[in-house]
């Protein structure tokens, strides 16, 4: 009854979220920003709290002492995380809004006028296996799509997260946004998300921030549509007419710069013409900096030898299932192709992609790749950690899609909304079109009337 008398809340603000004022909404994000800022000290104290709780619970599970530190580190908070959330709010204010732009108007011979105007989805369902900067994120491309969010964080951030919302809905309601309007599920159990996600008949939209499992649930259980659904593969593809340092740079990019994103790279295709020349530096290089776990094809495992490339540590076989992961960790399968044909039908085989790549100096190449790759996103001579909302100048993302149903590629404000018609008329009236009269018919009629 919780979760439902929660959603019916919900559902009750959407149409004055839908009607907010653009000043309205922006002063209110910069507000909550403010009001973040301010009561840093106890976001920090309830930060610490989720840390310490961690740590003890993993410690009665008799968890090394590496791993213990590191689940810590992870949910650790800072001033400057702070800042960032803060910042991010504030960036959201200094966006468009969404609501009522006209994307299309055109007029009918009859005089009426159609237009296609943006409206918000309504309730949002978003549960985040992440950190509290994807909460933040969350609510104020919410508030600024004018949607109302319904939002269960990760468990192990219980306190942050609850710390936060007090500050944020505080801010907003002063500022003259609806009660509600950004709702917080404090239900941390499995069964709190579950829940959440069958409100079918309350929810308009779902998002999962989180692992594959996560995403493979909200699949399995929720029946409104689901953005932000960041399956896929990620593939760098270096052609043969590639510049090798600049290639060598993409590709320890789009896999060590925060390797656990979804837009990380996963599988490395390389035409084999040009693989002697750069794949033996770029894997010592990718072992030794910085400790990434390489998989490779018989070719690659031939070009590169049995012998360890640094102490203990060998390039590994693939295995048929290693060219559909998506590892979100450091790893990568590397695979040598004879040409772009192969390596264009191994994506497609694998696909469809989340990200792609070409480094290439071959325009013709650059541009059917982009024709021919099935991804959200194909990127000529740049790194796969580009596919964002921010560095694609979108403002805030609230995610990524991979499906091919209302938005792919980055999700923000105008990926909250969907479009209505909205028509201007003058007294036009419907008649009856006139049949169309068929070859076979008009011959009959002219016997007839011989």
């Amino acid at each position: 009854m919780y979760m439902q008398n929660l959603a019916k809340k919900a559902r009750e603000i959407v149409k004055p979220m839908a009607l907010l004022a653009t000043p309205v909404k922006d002063k209110a994000l910069r507000a909550m920003a403010d009001r973040l800022e301010d009561g840093q000290d106890k976001i920090l104290e309830a930060n610490k709290q989720d840390s310490e709780a961690v740590g003890k619970s993993l410690m009665e599970t008799q968890t090394t002492r590496e791993l213990i530190r590191e689940a810590v580190e992870r949910l650790r908070l800072t001033p400057e995380s702070i800042k960032e959330m803060a910042e991010g709010l504030r960036r959201v204010a200094d966006l468009p809004d969404p609501v009522g732009e006209v994307t299309r108007m055109w007029q009918r011979p009859n005089g009426m006028q159609v237009s296609r105007v943006r409206v918000p989805l309504g309730v949002i369902g978003i549960v985040s296996e992440l950190g509290p900067k994807v909460m933040t994120d969350s609510m104020a491309l919410c508030l600024k799509s004018g949607n109302v969010c319904l939002f269960r964080g990760a468990p192990e951030w219980i306190r942050t997260h609850t710390a936060i919302v007090t500050m944020l809905r505080e801010a907003a309601e002063g500022a003259g946004v609806p009660a509600g309007a950004t709702a917080f599920v404090e239900r941390p159990e499995k069964e709190g998300a579950l829940e959440l996600m069958r409100l079918h008949q309350l929810l308009d939209a779902f998002i999962p921030r989180g692992g594959p499992g996560l995403r493979r649930t909200a699949l399995d259980q929720v029946r409104v549509p689901v953005l932000c659904h960041d399956g896929g593969i990620g593939s760098v593809y270096v052609d043969q007419a590639a510049d090798l340092p600049l290639a060598q740079n993409i590709v320890v990019n789009a896999k060590v710069q925060q390797a656990f994103e979804s837009n990380s790279v996963d599988t490395l295709l390389v035409q084999q013409a040009i693989a002697r020349p750069l794949l033996p530096a770029l894997i010592r290089r990718l072992i030794e900096e910085f400790k990434v776990e390489i998989l490779g094809c018989p070719k690659t495992l031939a070009l590169i030898g049995s012998q360890a490339m640094t102490g203990h540590k060998t390039v590994e076989p693939a295995t048929a299932e290693d060219w559909s992961r998506q590892f979100l960790s450091k790893t990568l399968a590397v695979k040598m192709v004879v040409d772009m044909d192969e390596a264009l039908a191994h994506i497609a085989h694998y696909g469809p992609a989340h990200t792609s790549t070409i480094v290439t100096r071959d325009y013709a190449n650059a541009m059917r790749f982009t024709r021919e790759v099935d991804a959200a996103a194909v990127l000529i001579n740049a790194s796969t950690r580009l596919h964002d909302g921010e560095e694609f100048g979108l403002g805030a993302q609230i995610g990524i899609s991979t499906g091919r149903v209302h938005a792919r590629g980055p999700i923000g404000l105008e990926e909250l909304t969907c479009q209505k018609y909205v028509v201007l008329g003058t007294g036009q009236l419907r008649h009856p079109h006139p049949v169309p009269v068929t070859y076979e018919d008009a011959i009959m009629l002219k016997k007839g009337m011989g």
